[in-house]
């Protein structure tokens, strides 16, 4: 018998959209992350994009558990010294919504190259419409 590898050739992906209104954010980010490494399919291969696209919409709506609202601090730097930012996730929400559930979603992908070709098929939108309609995005519900 004969193991047999996925052939990217033939691979069909799929449009998921997934709504974050009132989802809490760590479940989100997993289910979002396992579909866009192709882990729920049977043809799943460790070293090869096998994921779905995934439309997140409401990210704006996304729930926090707990005292993260206030306690939580999404930093970056801007490279020069002294440029440390931070900012709560009170703040990132007011400003920069899709920033929560794309750092929540890319912190569970895989840290190499193929980890940014999965990220990129990976679409995040505030508000509940998104330009995707022609692709026809099947809608998964998150727990």
């Amino acid at each position: 018998m004969r193991t047999t590898t996925a052939n990217l050739a033939e691979l069909d992906r799929q449009w998921i959209e997934i709504d974050a209104d009132g989802k809490v954010l760590g479940r989100l980010a997993t289910e979002a992350a396992r579909l866009l490494m192709g882990k729920h399919r049977p043809i799943y291969t460790p070293f090869l994009d096998t994921g779905d696209f995934v439309i997140v919409v409401n990210a704006s709506r996304v729930k926090l558990t707990g005292r993260k609202e206030e306690d939580k601090i999404y930093r970056r730097h801007s490279g020069f010294e002294g440029g440390l930012i931070e900012r709560r996730a009170s703040i990132v929400r007011q400003r920069t919504p899709l920033r929560m559930v794309e750092e929540a979603v890319r912190g569970m992908l895989p840290k190499t190259k193929l980890g940014d070709a999965m990220y990129r098929k990976l679409k995040v939108y505030a508000g509940a419409t998104h330009p995707h309609t022609a692709q026809k995005p099947t809608k998964r519900e998150v727990a």
